[in-house]
């Protein structure tokens, strides 16, 4: 690789849109790795763009940081991941997106149901949680008891 095929801390930072501080929180963690100038400086490869912009992704949708970095660690070191490597990523992710999609359209269609039925009731509201035991005594604040010294 060519020195002029890296890129610094500014260039990465202006195309990906993560601030340096997260390319460093990132590089810290293990996520993206960087080498250094004999000036100490930052330099990274140009791939290190698409696993940012996976990581963004990822985030977006939900995933956890620990997620990400175990979906990352599947892809290969030595080489620059190819579209294959990234569909097999991605494919783990299939059934949690779609299930992540279909409570959106739950919650999005349940919204448009209660904002018109006027229901305003934790008991028979279709949007309330059904595992909350709380939700038996009606609606309105709970007093938790004093902590024990």
């Amino acid at each position: 690789m060519q020195t002029t095929d890296l890129l610094t801390v500014s260039d990465v930072a202006g195309r990906s849109g993560f601030a340096p501080s997260a390319l460093r929180f990132y590089e810290r963690e293990g996520l993206i790795q960087a080498t250094r100038t004999s000036g100490n400086q930052r330099r990274y490869e140009r791939g290190v763009l698409r696993r940012l912009a996976f990581i963004r992704a990822a985030r977006n949708v939900g995933l956890t940081l620990e997620e990400v970095t175990a979906a990352l660690a599947t892809l290969p070191d030595a080489r620059t991941p190819t579209k294959a490597d990234w569909t097999r990523l991605s494919r783990t992710w299939r059934s949690r997106l779609d299930a992540q999609i279909a409570a959106l359209e739950k919650l999005r269609d349940g919204l448009d149901s209660c904002i018109g039925c006027g229901c305003l009731s934790l008991k028979r509201c279709a949007m309330s949680n059904p595992g909350d035991i709380a939700r038996v005594d009606g609606p309105g604040a709970r007093y938790l008891p004093a902590p024990l010294r």
